[in-house]
């Protein structure tokens, strides 16, 4: 089953492939299976369109962003993508390319910074996402569950909005209850760890309902470590995440998940469009929202299949 939301994205123009641009592209880091999926996707977006992309990979540190950000601006650059690993700590670096009259793009995350520093964001709407899974799991479960959650990296858009909006819905239901929450960091490693301190201090998956993961990578974590506790996850504990990364799909048809969110990666035409259409000295909307849909495991095999 497939549950479906609109995708707003610009309409690529023959003019928008005609054009030149150079772009600068700070990515966190390859941290999860859907951040590279996400820059492998925009390189392939700016080689398709001839634009020279230049590309860094910050290692998940904020101070390497700053650096990249100010590098791009040094070089002239025609616009500036940016992914930020935290919401904070952006207003100086992004004064600094508007006084160069370079448009910055944020990509699938957003800054807590004067929204007239940067053009737009292009992203999905976390808090959507977040409450979506809750509303799922609120569900299959008749509103009574206690979860256990695996938060994204501190201080990030993703994991503050979307626990945000999965609060929101379970705050409607009594019996629906964080028992435990931690931040997982967004890696598998991560949400491995965090799950066997979960499983730890609960003595097992007696007490646990449900497991709602920030993204697939730290569910995917956590599925391994309940298996070498002997627990059947999506079973003894259910399993709901974001991102749709192929591996989760595999999960889902083995039987060991039961719910993931899409977290659409392809985000490269519509951020390059929104340069374009700013050089133009045309509007540019402030939020390009790119939401996808909910999977579950009766069309994850094929889904699998097509994205292995």
């Amino acid at each position: 089953m497939v549950t479906t939301f609109s995708v707003l994205l610009p309409v690529l123009s023959a003019s928008a492939l005609a054009a030149d641009l150079t772009v600068g592209f700070s990515q966190i880091g390859s941290e999860s299976g859907w951040r590279t999926s996400e820059t492998e996707s925009i390189k392939a977006e700016a080689e398709r369109r001839g634009y020279d992309l230049k590309f860094s990979d910050a290692q998940q540190k904020q101070e390497n962003q700053i650096k990249a950000v100010r590098s791009f601006i040094a070089q002239g650059v025609d616009g500036i993508l940016l992914a930020p690993v935290v919401e904070t700590g952006w207003d100086q670096v992004l004064k600094e390319a508007q006084r160069a009259n370079i448009p910055v793009v944020l990509i699938d995350r957003g800054v807590a910074a004067d929204p007239s520093l940067y053009l737009t964001k292009v992203a999905s709407d976390f808090k959507e996402e977040g409450a979506l899974a809750a509303s799922w799991l609120a569900a299959q479960t008749n509103g009574r569950c206690n979860i256990v959650e695996l938060q994204g990296s501190v201080g990030s858009s993703a994991a503050i909005d979307r626990k945000t909006g999965f609060d929101s819905v379970i705050s409607n239901f009594p019996n629906m209850t964080i028992i435990r929450s931690q931040s997982g960091n967004f890696t598998r490693a991560g949400g491995k760890e965090v799950m066997e301190s979960f499983l730890k201090a609960e003595g097992g998956a007696k007490n646990i309902c449900a497991l709602f993961a920030h993204n697939d990578d730290m569910a995917l974590g956590a599925i391994l470590a309940m298996k070498e506790a002997g627990i059947k996850p999506s079973k003894d504990i259910i399993v709901v995440s974001i991102d749709a990364v192929p591996d989760i799909f595999k999960a889902m048809a083995d039987g060991e998940a039961n719910a993931t969110i899409e977290l659409n990666p392809h985000l490269g035409g519509p951020a390059f469009d929104a340069i374009l259409a700013s050089q133009k000295g045309e509007s540019v909307d402030k939020w390009i929202k790119a939401n996808g849909p909910l999977y579950l495991p009766d069309t994850a095999a094929a889904e699998y299949a097509k994205r292995k």
